[in-house]
């Protein structure tokens, strides 16, 4: 495993007496040529009960009580720094080429090497049973920690929001010192001295805008990488016995995400920014035209009640629209990949009218959707247009009266739009909010579903198995299956014994294989392999001890190649040839000029059911080759 990043960690690992697996560290990991790169380290540092940070220092002023440490060297390399002797000018590491032993080398080249980053590991703390509940801390949330830890971004928006807002002020201040003293006074001088200076602050106000913009994609974007790389990691983890019945109805649970990201990386942040200051307006406003202000609350006051209103009616039409587009996300996806089972059986007809029944369906619930954000959105336009012209009429006595100036009721006028604004886009907003919240709620469910992985759990690391499997009085029961597939079984196979398992369809033949491959937990009894209860085995161990080819070879999209070697990119070719030698692929893929790299297809659609099988025994074959 020429991987030094990934045997830095393991190192480390051991070090704190934290026994793992390099397979177990990066199952899942989206690997860079099949190697552990510096951005994915502190999720494999993680499952090895590991925190590790990444920082930047000279090698002499990294304090010796951190010790040790994983320094980045050029090229890609990296080693672990056990400690430094500056009297001798050397430094004892562990590199990959001293095979994972330490060496004192010298300081000087060292230095030539290292690249000014490094790594701070240490040990995870974890509470113990002693602890109260209330005094353990929680992990961060997966979304709103993710949110957390853009803060600084966001804190830059708040102050450019803040900035951008009391420049806002300055084109009715200007307004109004036109008409009410340039004007009369036909002072020349002071109107261009103002016009120089309301142009700078509108030139700072742009600069600001496109800052905050610009700081707001790039929080969003940082956010949407790691929240889908959560989300996906959870799916790819979940226990099977947890696994939602549709495929298609689960695909759809996860788009809902969508929505989710697009409520929180675009203007929205914005919109709600600017909503408190909403009260500094309506304040400038009174303290500028007195009474005047009335008007502007009382719309404000219509837009919120209104709001608080159709919340309910919006929320339900919102979840009904959501739960159909599963269903009918769940019957696409379904009819899709049983398409040659639809048309041998001639069933088009019952998939079209169950295609047809849901989309009539969510048209309706779309419909009383729209007529809801219409009415949010005409009415949010009324109440500001009312309220200008209740300002207006209302200004024109006050005038009279000599309580308001012509110049002071513009003004007014033009900030009254900056007080509501904010106040429309909420209303507008509340679309967009409850089809977030209604996704937020999806998407709950999923990364509450258990992990085959339980966080915090110290696994018994098993790089070679030998092969003893027993079952003692095992049961098990499918999820919301009242019958039990195995009820009460006891059996041992010795290594190297050869067991035939035959039985009736439905005597629980493949959820044996299952059992065995830790794919399910037992209801009752135990499973256990070289007599360590599987439970206490990692499963990545485990299944890359165990050659098996289920029931249904599923192939996914890609060449034969890919598909022999899934799980294992980066393999020697004449591994995957004798996989293939031995599986009985050169057979037909030797008349192929593609060879093994002849696409398959989705699902292998491209091969005959025969070819498939072969393919799938290929790939479970590589246990033999590699022992």
């Amino acid at each position: 495993m020429k991987d030094p990043l990934l045997n830095s960690l393991i190192y480390i690992s051991r070090y704190y007496g934290l026994a793992n697996s390099p397979e177990a560290l990066v199952n899942g990991l989206p690997l860079s040529s099949g190697k552990l790169t510096p951005f994915l380290l502190p999720r494999s540092a993680e499952r090895a009960g590991l925190v590790a940070k990444e920082n930047r220092a000279d090698i002499g002023d990294i304090p010796s009580i951190v010790f040790p440490v994983i320094l980045l060297l050029k090229g890609g390399d990296a080693c672990v720094l056990n400690s430094i002797d500056h009297e001798s000018n050397e430094a004892e590491v562990i590199t990959l080429e001293s095979g994972m032993v330490p060496i004192s080398i010298g300081l000087d080249d060292l230095l030539e090497q290292y690249t000014g980053r490094y790594f701070l590991v240490k040990k995870q703390f974890r509470y113990d049973e002693r602890s109260p509940e209330v005094l353990k801390t929680r992990d961060g949330h997966w979304f709103w920690g993710t949110l957390w830890e853009s803060k600084r971004i966001y804190r830059d928006v708040l102050i450019a929001s803040l900035l951008i807002n009391i420049f806002a002020i300055a084109a009715p201040l200007f307004t109004r010192l036109v008409y009410d003293k340039v004007v009369p006074n036909l002072a020349f001088e002071t109107l261009w001295v103002l016009a120089a200076g309301i142009f700078i602050v509108f030139g700072f106000d742009l600069l600001l805008k496109l800052m905050r913009s610009y700081f707001i994609d790039v929080a969003g974007k940082k956010s949407d990488i790691l929240i889908s790389s959560k989300l996906f990691s959870k799916v790819m983890g979940i226990r099977m016995e947890s696994r939602p019945p549709s495929v298609g109805a689960f695909a759809r649970h996860l788009q809902e995400f969508e929505s989710i990201r697009e409520f929180f990386t675009s203007a929205t942040i914005a919109s709600l920014i600017d909503l408190p200051f909403a009260l500094l307006f309506l304040v400038i406003i009174w303290l500028m035209a007195g009474n005047l202000v009335i008007i502007p609350i009382v719309g404000v006051v219509i837009l919120i009640i209104y709001s608080l209103l159709i919340q309910g009616p919006l929320r339900k039409t919102i979840e009904e629209g959501s739960r159909l587009a599963s269903q009918k996300y769940a019957n696409l996806i379904e009819s899709l990949a049983g398409l040659e089972t639809v048309k041998i059986f001639g069933a088009q007809s019952q998939y079209q009218y169950r295609w047809e029944e849901a989309v009539a369906h969510m048209a309706n619930w779309n419909i009383k959707s729209k007529r809801i954000t219409d009415g949010i959105q005409n009415t949010a336009g009324f109440v500001q247009q009312s309220s200008n012209i209740g300002m207006i009429i209302l200004g024109v006595y006050l005038i009279a009266e000599g309580e308001l100036t012509m110049g002071g009721l513009i003004a007014a006028t033009m900030l009254s739009s900056r007080a509501i604004g904010p106040l429309v886009q909420l209303s507008l907003l509340s679309t967009r909010y409850n089809q977030a919240k209604s996704s937020m709620t999806i998407i709950e469910q999923v990364m509450a579903m258990p992990d085959e992985q339980e966080e915090g759990k110290r696994y018994i690391h098993r790089p070679i198995i030998q092969g003893k499997i027993e079952l003692d009085r095992v049961t098990f029961h499918y999820p919301d299956s009242p019958m039990a597939s195995i009820r009460d079984l006891s059996l041992t196979i010795e290594p190297g014994e050869k067991v035939a398992i035959i039985g009736r369809i439905g005597s629980g033949k493949t959820t044996l294989e299952r059992l065995i491959m830790g794919l399910y937990q037992p209801t009752e009894g135990h499973v256990r392999i070289d007599e360590t209860d599987i439970a206490q085995l990692h499963h990545v161990d485990v299944r890359r001890n165990i050659g098996c080819v289920p029931q249904d070879c599923a192939l996914f999209y890609g060449s034969i190649r890919d598909n022999i070697t899934l799980g294992r990119p980066l393999v020697d070719d004449r591994d995957v040839m004798d996989a293939a030698n031995r599986a009985g692929v050169t057979v037909f893929t030797q008349q192929d000029p593609a060879g093994l790299e002849r696409q398959v297809g989705e699902g292998g659609l491209l091969l005959s059911g025969g070819q498939r099988q072969a393919v799938a025994i290929a790939r479970a074959s590589w246990l033999d080759l590699l022992s």
